[in-house]
């Protein structure tokens, strides 16, 4: 039986602002991208968030990015490689002690927005994401995996430091021919079809591969799939993309 893990972004929300609906989304999610407070996220949020995702079962990952609330991490920044280091290490240590306080740890990290996109093909900034990790196998004894798009350089750089590595598929987004996503910034890049994102799950899940929005035929050998959080009825498409997943004889577990 193929096996696939579930994954959404958590705790996208700032104070008395919120965006994700996480109760409904850790229903359903085997894994739990949490931001860690620079694109979205305060510490009490990070908190209640570590505390549901123990509650539940479910697995909490670093979800990282630029020091961006304004943007929402989703604008490209210019960081030397050092500081980009130091700033996911310190976003990674932030949740890890909401983690731990709530009977579980960490056990994932994944980039989020812009910096998820550069690390595809920017060797340095995949360096930092890298670098991070390293540390906190020092401090931790743990070398943590790593959740990306396949065939990154972020992935690349994981595995020749000896991390482990998770290569991801996106059910709501599209495509290019290469196999890396479409930029928000041209039409179509985010799928709202409930109908089209459900199909898509599946066929990636099942098939190995996507439809790219050329036309064209995409290889896509993932083991973890995301649906986006910060979209209208996240809880309830999730809930479609997994049921759908099930009946067509695709577990549904957090990865090994």
């Amino acid at each position: 039986m193929v096996t696939i893990d579930l994954n959404a972004d958590l705790g996208e929300g700032f104070g008395r602002w919120t965006l994700t609906d996480d109760e409904a989304l850790l229903a359903v999610v085997t894994s739990a991208n949490v931001a860690c407070g620079f694109h979205a996220g305060d510490p009490s949020t990070i908190r209640r968030v570590c505390e549901l995702a123990a509650e539940r079962g479910v697995r909490i990952g670093a979800q990282v990015s630029y020091r961006d609330l304004a943007g929402f991490g989703r604008r490209p920044m210019e960081v030397p490689r050092g500081e980009l280091a130091d700033e996911i290490a310190y976003q990674l240590g932030a949740l890890d002690l909401f983690a731990r306080a709530a009977g579980t740890a960490v056990a994932y990290l994944k980039p989020h927005g812009a910096l998820y996109n550069r690390v595809v093909h920017d060797q340095e900034q995949a360096g930092a994401v890298v670098e991070a990790l390293l540390a906190y196998r020092r401090a931790d004894g743990r070398g943590l995996p790593v959740l990306g798009l396949p065939g990154s350089a972020l992935l690349a750089a994981a595995l020749a430091a000896g991390l482990p590595v998770v290569a991801e598929a996106f059910a709501d987004r599209a495509y290019t021919a290469q196999g890396t996503l479409v930029p928000r910034t041209e039409p179509g890049a985010v799928l709202h079809d409930p109908d089209q994102v459900v199909a898509r799950a599946v066929r990636m899940a099942r098939d190995g591969e996507v439809v790219a929005a050329d036309g064209s035929l995409v290889p896509v050998r993932a083991g973890s799939l995301c649906v986006h959080g910060d979209t209208p009825g996240a809880a309830a498409l999730a809930l479609r993309v997994r049921e759908a997943l099930t009946a067509a004889g695709v577990r549904v577990e957090a990865f090994g």
